[in-house]
């Protein structure tokens, strides 16, 4: 897949033709891997970071395939060695290519997720898409001129997103190409997000904007 001419145009931050047989061979792949997780039903954590169980969990999504804990034979006890080090993600979601998709640990990824990673779109650790589904993460972009565009013969573009550590983002908010959302910001349900937010703020409305700073021990110039 690397090797792909479209790919590494894709990646690079060129225009590229989507429709290259690479490009529709991982999407199909990772389509795959995310209606097999969304299927699996009530399955412990094991199951669904597992890249090589039957069920194409996460890790194959996003193709993470860093070794597992050794299996604990208490259930519990079990479930626990994913607690804070794995993302969890609740289904259904929907990702374009998985490979250009990273996440952080102890972060967690609502239901309804959609990810459209043409390019790298990141998420920290510690972030909460909790109480907050219907999440779009959109780095796919077309040309504004319609001579380069083409419908579906023209040519695609890409800007990467990338969610800093400890980050809320609120239900059916829409992140839009290009943007970076700053440590320990929060975005309010809702929000269309078309420009950056900076750490430590909230931010809300269509399109977002800042509305204050948030007050926190966290922040770099506040510890002693």
């Amino acid at each position: 897949m690397a090797q792909s001419k479209e790919w590494q145009r894709m990646v690079s931050g060129e225009l590229y033709w989507a429709w290259d047989e690479d490009l529709q061979a991982n999407r199909t792949r990772c389509k795959a891997a995310c209606d097999a997780f969304n299927s699996a039903g009530d399955v412990s954590r094991r199951r669904k970071t597992d890249v090589d169980s039957k069920y194409l969990m996460f890790g194959l999504i996003v193709v993470d395939k860093r070794p597992m804990p050794p299996v604990n034979p208490d259930p519990k006890a079990d479930e626990a060695l994913f607690d804070g080090t794995d993302p969890f993600a609740d289904g259904p979601i929907s990702v374009d290519h998985g490979l250009n998709f990273k996440v952080g640990k102890g972060t967690f990824l609502n239901f309804s997720l959609l990810v459209l990673d043409t390019c790298l779109i990141t998420i920290g650790e510690n972030v909460l898409f909790a109480n907050s589904p219907n999440v779009c993460i959109y780095g796919a972009t077309h040309p504004l001129d319609p001579a380069v565009r083409r419908g579906l013969k023209g040519l695609d573009g890409r800007k990467e997103v990338h969610i800093e550590d400890d980050v809320w983002i609120g239900g059916s908010v829409l992140i839009l190409a290009g943007v970076r959302i700053g440590r320990g910001s929060t975005v309010g349900a809702g929000s269309v997000v078309t420009k950056d937010v900076p750490p430590f703020h909230f931010s809300a409305g269509n399109s977002a904007r800042v509305i204050r700073r948030i007050d926190t021990d966290m922040e770099p110039d506040r510890q002693g």
